[in-house]
């Protein structure tokens, strides 16, 4: 009996917003949900144990880097990812496509912000062609060659839940030539992933690791309608996955991402559960439920962490506590957070160890960011079922 399964529980009579659950062998997940990214195989900061006591659903892992280092024979060897990082709910992991995209042209975050650093560093990616993406690695100089036979090969070794089809994402400012292109050849690439899963390679068809797996596919075709929907089609019609991701970059603003978004979501209908790759931001996950998103992934909440920053409930999404106005502050974070670092730290405190350099200070700006995300996702959940979304998200940024 498969052990895989997607249902919708309620929908929104004002929107395409809508719960539902996945249901997976490490466990369920209730949607829509955020995934956290553990990239290397580890949250920044944080341990897995930790993530789970404050109702962190799945988590996220790169098959690039993983591959990389330690190796995902490695992995395997340790019954998969799940084990190797002492995990125990649902996971994901993307394909090594990403890494075309930011090795190659720089971040998401830059692409709708307009910022070009493409030219700014060395690019890692070194060729693009019908066999799959070469790669100079940045831990060793050697160079490596990623297909799609590869990616499903590492994917199985790591042994997610929930694995994606390998793809090229596209920046927004190519031409459209390429874009068609590069599409074309990522639906090509994405029917050898699937013959390289249904095939047996160390594990019976369709099991990893750490057991049964499913496969996502990809919708690619950038800021062009055509393109998205040829892409849409092939997905729906011309393969058969368990889920569907919203891939590529999604333009040069906030307000042609969330078009396109609308434009891709809308069509896909209610048969898969929808993923948003590499988008996250609180202030977008209200207006990307309404298009009927099932789950999103983005390494900021660690990411902004990292430099100090912590997620808050009103509509600039956040605050740097490096910043000289929280050092004499007695205030938490977030007054409205039932979290251990807001129930128990003072701003002026978690500054101060910003300034010393202290780690403790990335663990609990951390743990902050990560719960606030899950209370979050809840919400949103809570807000769908009672069909009054719109009416929560007013709620949600009066608690500051």
């Amino acid at each position: 009996m498969a052990k895989f399964s997607w249902k919708i529980k309620s929908s929104s009579t004002k929107s395409k917003a809508r719960t539902g659950c996945i249901t997976t062998p490490h466990g369920k997940i209730e949607t829509p949900a955020f995934i956290f990214c553990a990239t290397k195989g580890a949250l920044k900061s944080f341990t897995t144990i930790e993530a789970k006591k404050i109702n962190t659903q799945i988590i996220l892992s790169n098959t690039y880097h993983l591959m990389l280092h330690p190796g995902s024979k490695l992995i395997a060897n340790h019954g998969g990812l799940h084990n190797f990082m002492n995990w125990d709910g649902p996971m994901l992991t993307d394909s090594g496509g990403f890494q075309i995209f930011s090795l190659g042209h720089g971040s998401v975050a830059n692409e709708i912000k307009g910022k070009k650093t493409q030219y700014l560093r060395d690019k890692s990616l070194l060729k693009i062609n019908e066999e799959g993406a070469l790669f100079k690695s940045y831990l060793n100089g050697k160079n490596y060659l990623l297909t799609p036979e590869k990616s499903i090969q590492v994917q199985r070794d790591l042994g997610a839940d929930l694995i994606l089809v390998f793809d090229e994402c596209t920046p927004f400012n190519v031409e459209k030539k390429y874009t068609e292109k590069s599409m074309k050849r990522s639906h090509r690439w994405a029917k050898r992933s699937i013959n390289m899963f249904n095939s047996k390679l160390n594990y019976s068809p369709c099991y990893g690791s750490s057991g049964e797996q499913c496969l996502y596919g990809i919708v690619q075709g950038g800021i062009y309608e055509d393109l998205r929907d040829e892409s849409i089609d092939f997905n729906l019609n011309e393969i058969k996955v368990f889920g569907i991701a919203i891939g590529g970059s999604l333009g040069s603003n906030k307000e042609e991402m969330y078009n396109v978004v609308n434009y891709t979501s809308k069509k896909l209908g209610e048969k898969h559960p929808i993923h948003l790759l590499g988008i996250g931001d609180p202030i977008d996950i209200w207006s990307l439920v309404k298009q009927g998103i099932d789950t999103f992934d983005c390494v900021s909440p660690t990411r902004l962490a990292r430099h100090g920053s912590a997620l808050i409930k009103n509509k600039i999404g956040k605050i740097n506590i490096n910043n000289a106005e929280y050092e004499n502050s007695s205030k938490p974070i977030d007054k409205s957070c039932n979290c251990h670092t807001c129930k128990n730290y003072s701003l002026s405190y978690i500054h101060y160890l910003l300034k010393a350099k202290e780690f403790t200070a990335l663990y609990l700006i951390t743990l902050h960011n990560i719960f606030f995300m899950n209370e979050l996702m809840e919400f949103v959940r809570v807000s769908i079922k009672k069909d009054q979304l719109e009416e929560a998200e007013i709620e949600w940024y009066s608690k500051s």
